[in-house]
């Protein structure tokens, strides 16, 4: 490869990478653009629907457990108004409150008792042993006396089991006494546990002091929430009463967490869940839009590649075309140059051929005086100046014929004997085949009628055939046969060769302007697409026919004259 070469090689590579990394970015840009756009904003709008969703939750939840608080409240505080305490005080009026209550609420009550004023339970219902119990230190009993009711925080107590107690203050004769009743932990408990969603949401609830008021799914510190901050001094509230904000474990987790409060800003019942189970769909649909874009992008990488590629090599192709065009003309002119060049050459010919042709005249008259007429070698004189006339002639007739071929292109319509001009293009080209051991072979059918053709542009035709057949064969020789005849209103020409042959796939393109078989250099490809313009635009046909290993054969029809019309 030479430098011409290997620096086309690189401005075509870096035209290539240039082109290629052009498209992509200008591709790329702004669907990564829109892409990032859309994404945010539907993080946006789906972090705001996902907050929405669980402060709905949150809220319709704090509603029921609130709902089935004071429900629960009202039942005791009706049975502590409707009946006395004298008849509250009869332990078998008091079991049949509670089994009224029992069946009425499926055993959300579990028990029931009367309490005076000293914190001394005075009548009992219930499966536990309490009768008599003393509750004056418990912290419930100290509020119900101070309020007309109180609903307690969880606690373990006298039993040893997780419970609360609601507590009704009620006034008899002058002294206050107080109707209490356990609620049944676990039904209340169910009661946040249902608030399920996802894998990892769940809820509970907390008191001011951040003690559990519910069990919980896993450990949880209660200093470890960040809504700890919110029971103490409420700052993250909104208006519906729901707080939401996320914060992050030892583990390094993300998680969100939803509050509202309870039973009159005493408990706060809270919501927890991961992040990342929380906006799942929000990932999977980042997943399928990056799938996209990736499809999207190897998409345009190819597309980018094919039409770089194929632009690159169209603009090769052009500047290929262009390079020869310039060679051609560059031909054209050292062709014009040879021919001005041949015709001053075949001018000097002439003069010195006509004096040696006007001298051997002149001493044949001299040979014919009486001292020469007896002479020995009279014969081989005069054979000698036949023979010099003869050359003399011929040379006269090589020169006119090279000084017609020279001559600038007439491309004139004239009536035309097609056997002459091949007999004169056979003339000028047997050297240069006898120097390549070409043999060439004429069979001119006679009487062959007139064509109407421009001579000189027939001349480029045929000369082209037999110098390309000469090219063919100018390694082993051989053969080229030429034939006139004709067929029907066509005057046909046959050049054939015994050479190479053509393969079949170049056949087709055999006439395309600038295909060339033959070496870098030595051929540009446009002679037998000229000479196909010229036998169309005569309105004549040419064809080819070739074998490999066997030889090739062009076939030249030339109409007839006929209808001015139809040659117009």
């Amino acid at each position: 490869m030479d430098q011409n070469q290997q620096i086309a090689k690189a401005k075509y590579k870096a035209l290539f990478r240039n082109r290629m990394l052009t498209i992509i970015i200008v591709s790329f840009t702004p669907m990564i653009l829109i892409s990032s756009i859309i994404l945010y904003q539907f993080y946006t709008s789906y972090h705001e629907k996902v907050y929405a969703h669980l402060g709905t939750i949150v809220k319709k939840h704090k509603r029921n457990i609130d709902s089935f608080l004071n429900e629960k409240l009202g039942n005791i505080r009706f049975i502590a108004r409707t009946f006395s305490f004298e008849e509250l005080s009869d332990e078998s009026f008091l079991q049949d409150r509670l089994v009224t209550l029992q069946q009425e609420f499926n055993h959300v009550f579990v028990d029931i008792g009367v309490i005076n004023e000293q914190g001394t339970q005075v009548s009992y219902a219930g499966p536990f042993k309490l009768g008599k119990a003393l509750y004056s230190e418990a912290d419930w009993f100290q509020k119900a006396m101070e309020s007309e009711y109180v609903i307690s925080d969880v606690f373990f107590g006298l039993r040893g089991l997780p419970h609360f107690i609601i507590a009704v203050r009620e006034n008899h004769n002058g002294r206050d006494w107080i109707l209490r009743s356990t609620i049944d932990f676990v039904a209340f408990n169910n009661l946040v546990e249902n608030i399920r969603i996802g894998e990892t949401g769940f809820a509970f609830i907390l008191n001011r002091e951040g003690k559990f008021q519910t069990k919980t799914l896993l450990d949880i510190l209660p200093e470890k929430i960040p809504c700890m901050d919110f029971i103490k001094n409420g700052r993250k509230i909104s208006k519906e009463g729901i707080c939401i904000t996320e914060g992050v474990d030892d583990s390094g987790e993300k998680y969100i967490y939803v509050g509202a409060f309870l039973k009159g800003g005493d408990w706060l019942l809270m919501f927890r869940q991961r992040s990342s189970d929380a906006f799942s769909d929000f990932r999977s649909a980042v997943s399928v839009t990056l799938a996209i874009i990736l499809l999207g992008g190897l998409g345009i990488i190819s597309m980018a590649f094919i039409l770089t590629k194929m632009t690159v090599k169209r603009i090769s192709q052009v500047e290929q075309k262009k390079r020869m065009m310039n060679e051609q003309i560059i031909e054209t002119g050292k062709l014009a140059s040879v021919g001005e060049l041949a015709a001053g050459i075949a001018h000097e010919i002439n003069n010195p051929v006509a004096i040696m042709v006007e001298e051997a005249g002149w001493i044949e008259d001299l040979l014919e005086e009486e001292e020469f007429k007896e002479g020995e070698n009279l014969g081989e004189f005069k054979r000698a100046l036949n023979q010099i006339r003869a050359q003399g002639h011929r040379c006269k007739e090589i020169t006119h014929k090279l000084l017609s071929f020279a001559r600038k292109t007439d491309s004139r319509v004239k009536d035309l004997n097609i056997n002459n001009v091949i007999d004169e293009l056979v003339t000028l080209s047997e050297q240069r085949a006898k120097y390549s051991k070409v043999i060439m072979e004429t069979s001119l059918q006679d009487n062959l009628p007139n064509i109407k053709a421009s001579e000189t542009e027939l001349q480029q035709v045929f000369l082209n055939l037999i110098n390309n057949a000469i090219d063919a064969m100018e390694k082993e020789g051989g053969t080229i046969s030429i034939k006139s005849r004709l067929d029907g209103k066509d005057v046909v020409i046959d050049l054939a060769d015994n050479g190479p042959g053509i393969p079949q796939a170049n056949l087709l393109r055999i006439f395309d302007p600038f295909f060339t078989t033959k070496p870098v250099g030595k051929g540009t490809g446009l002679g037998l697409s000229i000479c196909y313009g010229i036998i169309k635009k005569m309105g004549g046909e040419i064809s080819v026919e070739s074998n490999v290993g066997t030889g090739t054969t062009f076939h030249v029809y030339m109409p007839l004259p006929g209808d001015e019309e139809d040659q117009d």
